[in-house]
């Protein structure tokens, strides 16, 4: 347990980075909340088909962890957020998020080009399953994957 503190324990610089981050209020659907300024920021779609999703994304260094590497979480926030938009249908509500599996396989560097990749896999009832891929566009070398499950029951129109 001691170790587990002592890991998650702020050093003062971090601290410090904390402290000074600046949250403003946003006008929804007008301009960027603090959350998608601070972590979908940089993402570009490159392809969009019924069943696909492609976008490129270059590691920036306000996600990286302790290490200089892509943080495991902000690998869960692409996988979540890329994920969603495979199935994202303009003017319905967005799906929750049930379930989310995730395998880190390498790591990401400050610069790295990454190409992420969101495929669904199927539909039954209410629920939706993607796979999401995050390669490394120069090495080709896959650096997480991720299934993801969510839900949603549309209001009905009658």
């Amino acid at each position: 347990m001691e170790r587990a503190k002592a890991i998650l324990e702020l050093n003062s610089d971090e601290s410090n980075q904390i402290s000074n981050l600046s949250v403003n209020s946003h006008q929804p659907h007008v301009e960027m909340s603090f959350y998608e300024d601070f972590s979908v920021r940089g993402i570009r779609v490159n392809r969009v088909e019924p069943t696909l999703v492609v976008c490129s994304f270059k590691v920036p260094p306000r996600l990286i962890d302790r290490n200089g590497n892509l943080s495991a979480g902000a690998i869960a926030n692409l996988v979540d957020e890329v994920g969603a938009a495979v199935i994202h249908r303009k003017g319905l509500p967005m799906h929750s998020s049930t379930t989310m599996s995730i395998s880190y396989v390498s790591t990401a560097k400050v610069d790295d080009e990454l190409e992420v990749s969101s495929r669904l896999l199927g539909k039954k009832g209410f629920l939706l399953g993607t796979v999401v891929l995050l390669k490394n566009k120069a090495t080709g070398e896959i650096i997480a994957e991720g299934r993801h499950t969510l839900f949603n029951k549309h209001a009905s129109k009658i």
